[in-house]
Order: structure tokens, then sequence, then C-alpha cells
């Protein structure tokens, strides 16, 4: 069964006080591991076929694949990954939101350093996700879920 939707309708979206023009959605819902796949290879075309060059292209692919990873082994339901084209400014970006409706993060901060780890991995997949992206935030209640949201822009060709 196919998961993921795409949609071209613009849509206007504050990011950083400035305004954003959506170009192209896509949502992949992640609920067993192959998802995990998916929604790194459909990051990837997208970035490609967005422009950026090879190594931000990786960036992009390799954040969506450890975001989806987060959903598959950390939450029971699984959750969403959506892939926004956004322009402002002169630049394109990919914007990558990651949505899940539980357990959420007890200590955000914690999480977010180097080598934490609640399931046995390496914990640097939070923390690589920051690095990899120009952008990212990151919301998480306690039985309510988690929303983060993270951006990687280049300039418009």
């Amino acid at each position: 069964m196919d998961n993921s939707r795409m949609t071209s309708d613009p849509i206007q979206r504050s990011m950083d006080n400035k305004m954003a023009t959506t170009i192209v959605r896509v949502i992949v819902q992640v609920t067993e591991e192959h998802h995990i796949a998916k929604a790194r290879q459909m990051a990837k075309t997208l970035a490609e076929d967005t422009g950026f060059k090879e190594v931000t292209t990786f960036y992009v692919a390799t954040s969506v694949s450890e975001l989806a990873n987060n959903l598959f082994f950390h939450t029971t339901q699984g959750g969403t990954i959506a892939l926004v084209v956004v322009r402002r400014n002169g630049e394109i970006g990919i914007e990558v939101v990651s949505e899940d409706n539980g357990p959420g993060i007890p200590d955000v901060k914690r999480a977010m350093e180097d080598g934490f780890t609640t399931n046995g991995g390496l914990g640097g997949g939070l923390p690589g996700v920051a690095r990899l992206m120009d952008e990212f935030e990151i919301t998480s209640t306690v039985g309510v879920g988690t929303r983060i949201v993270a951006r990687k822009w280049q300039p418009c060709r």
C-alpha cells in the first residue's frame, strides 16, 4: 500500500518571520520499517529534482532517514514525514516535518546531546540532524507526541 501523498497547491506559511511559498508537498506515513527507506528515497529524489547539490541532497536524505527511524523505533503507531519544497527571499529549500502522537521525549535537551540514547543506539541521530540541516526546531510533550521541523536552504538558480 502506498502511504505517500504529493500536492502542489501553493500555500503560504510563516517561517522565521519571513513568508515562504510552498511549491510541492510529499507526505510519507511511517508505520513499517520499509517506510524508512521510502522516505529517504523520496527526500533524495525531491532534493535532486529541486536542484540541490549532491552533498546537500545527501544531508537532506540522511536527516529524513534518521527522523523516519525515530518514528518507527521510538513510537508505537509511527508517524509522518512531510517533505515540502519552499521558496523565500531568493532561496529554495526543503522543509522536513516529522510528527507523531507519542510517547514524547521526556528531556529534549538531553536527547539533543551527542551519545545520549534510549534504545542502545549511538545517540547521534537528533544532534546529527540538527548539524546537517540549516534550521532545526523540536517540540515534544510526554504522552502527546513530538514534532520536529528541519530546513535546508540554497540560493535559487
